[in-house]
């Protein structure tokens, strides 16, 4: 899983570079708002560490903006500020917790996992367009015509619908659907974007599903 840290204290920085890393995790770093800002918007992430005082942007504005985006992934504040009243500030940004410093990495490790629970992650149902998709009924159907998908077709869709409007690395969509943790031939994600596009009858008009070159794929509404 793919973890954003938005904080500009070089300690703190190594700190969670190293334990989240020893747990598995991908971390990619900005060390000022505005970098981080622009990395959360247009690069997929599953959690968010947002620092409360940063150069550049503030993560309480930080917050504010990408949930008016109608971005739904987890946020927490690490931060010095721990009046009850910082605290609601942080939780009506859009903020998901909330964790004072200093705190400990097994305190930290423990309120991230509740966040990545599967039900947080993605809603029940998905909607892209004329397409919805459940991930409970494992159905998806386009306008009200339900659409045949195999296993993998739906899970590749399922990971693209719910990070829709940010773009999707071949190595993320790799490790995150086919569940491969090494160098490998990407093209076969091609191969699966094609059915899917072909399953879907998507027209010239409907490129809800659109190649980023060099990058991967991104789901967008039009």
């Amino acid at each position: 899983m793919r973890i954003l840290v938005i904080e500009d204290e070089a300690g703190i920085v190594a700190f969670l570079r190293q334990g989240l890393a020893e747990e598995g995790f991908r971390v990619e770093v900005a060390t000022d708002g505005t970098t981080g800002m622009q990395r959360a918007l247009h690069q997929p992430y599953d959690l968010l560490l947002i620092d409360w005082m940063l150069p550049g942007m503030s993560g309480i504005d930080i917050c504010q903006t990408y949930r008016k985006e109608k971005r739904l992934t987890p946020i927490i504040f690490l931060t010095a500020k721990d009046t009850v009243q910082d605290t609601i500030q942080g939780l009506k940004a859009g903020a998901n917790d909330y964790i004072k410093k200093p705190f400990s990495f097994e305190e930290l490790l423990a309120r991230i996992w509740v966040q990545l629970r599967p039900e947080r992650i993605v809603s029940a149902e998905l909607i892209l367009g004329p397409v919805t998709l459940n991930t409970q009924t494992y159905q998806v159907f386009k306008h009200s015509r339900e659409i045949e998908l195999t296993r993998k077709e739906f899970n590749l869709l399922k990971f693209l619908m719910a990070h829709k409007n940010k773009v999707c690395e071949r190595s993320e969509i790799i490790e995150q659907v086919w569940d491969i943790h090494f160098e490998y031939n990407t093209g076969v994600i091609d191969v699966y974007i094609n059915a899917l596009r072909k399953k879907l009858c998507f027209t010239k008009d409907e490129e809800y599903i659109q190649t980023v070159r060099g990058v991967g794929y991104i789901a967008r509404e039009l």
